[in-house]
């Protein structure tokens, strides 16, 4: 999974008498208004405002009174809210004892040193079940992922790894979310396109144009520019925009060589795109570029290409190969 993020809230230390704030767990935010030992009067019995000699106001040899316990309540109260510790547990996921945390990227295990030792080690667990499912089981992956989010929410890796596993299990609303608290958190743009495509896999191609607008665009890899334009291209062909679609793409297909890393889904990007502006003859030679580079079968190319040649491509299930059972034959 490429990484193109930082700090995790903790549970702070226990607030003393003087009814301090405390940091709140992962996911929070810290509440406001706490009361330092100034501005609090005396005790429920009518004394009077603590000078600073002898034991405070509202305690006896030791024992809070009414004050200092109401101001433990409330501190209690911010530290353990039940609605987080319900997500907690719903995103407990099992993990196998041969997943091990050294396994994840040194750079990923460095952002998270925020967090404990035993909390970092069980979301790098996770992370690493996140990568291992991600292309053959997106919905496990995603599982692993917001594991590693309940307990991390305040990393940027970790709800950057939510959301792409979302967006591989086809959970756009999800995928835009945790890719956008990855964004405020780390103040980086990565994964503009995966935006975009979560846009169209909304039905709302025009909002996926306006990632196009977006100003961190040019801060952007060349790789990355090439798949958000693939991306805005789709979008454009989505509206019925076809003549679009196909300049979007047309300057970048034209100068990028061969033997770059994005040249195969670029090619046939473009194809595609000239196929849908009823250009047919340029989409075969586009197709057949996709199809020489494409070793790796990343792409369908060479079907297409065949499609465009009038071959006609039976897809058969393989069961229906299999020959009949010895009995079946000879009951016939």
């Amino acid at each position: 999974m490429e990484r193109d993020q930082n700090g995790v809230g903790r549970s702070g230390a226990g607030s003393d008498r003087s009814g301090a704030d405390e940091q709140p767990s992962s996911g929070g935010r810290r509440p406001e208004g706490g009361r330092s030992p100034e501005s609090r009067s005396g005790s429920s019995r009518g004394q009077g405002a603590w000078d600073g000699r002898g034991a405070a106001p509202g305690t006896s040899r030791g024992r809070p009174g009414a004050a200092s316990h109401d101001a433990r309540e409330k501190a209690a109260a911010r530290v353990y809210d039940p609605r987080r510790e319900q997500r907690r547990q719903a995103t407990r996921v099992q993990l196998p004892d041969d997943v091990e945390a050294r396994e994840l990227d040194a750079e990923t295990r460095r952002d998270l040193r925020p967090l404990s030792k035993d909390t970092a080690e069980l979301v790098a667990r996770h992370l690493v079940m996140t990568g291992r499912l991600l292309d053959d089981e997106p919905e496990r992956a995603l599982a692993h992922a917001q594991a590693a989010a309940a307990l991390a929410g305040r990393i940027a890796v970790v709800r950057e790894a939510s959301g792409l596993a979302a967006y591989a299990a086809g959970q756009w609303q999800l995928a835009l979310a945790e890719l956008r608290a990855a964004r405020r958190i780390s103040g980086r743009p990565a994964h503009l396109s995966v935006l975009a495509d979560c846009e169209r896999g909304l039905d709302r191609p025009e909002r996926a144009l306006k990632i196009g607008d977006d100003p961190d665009v040019r801060e952007l890899s060349p790789a990355e520019q090439v798949e958000l334009a693939i991306v805005l291209s789709g979008a454009r062909r989505d509206m019925g925009q076809h003549g679009a679609a196909v300049l979007l793409l047309q300057e970048p297909a034209r100068r990028t060589a061969p033997d770059r890393p994005w040249a195969v889904r670029l090619y046939y990007a473009y194809a595609e795109a000239l196929l849908a502006d009823s250009r047919a003859e340029a989409s075969r030679s586009w197709f057949a570029r996709a199809a020489g580079l494409d070793r790796d079968g990343e792409t369908d190319a060479v079907d297409r290409l065949l499609e465009l040649d009038g071959v006609q491509l039976e897809h058969m299930d393989p069961e229906e190969d299999d020959p009949p059972p010895a009995g079946d034959e000879a009951s016939a």
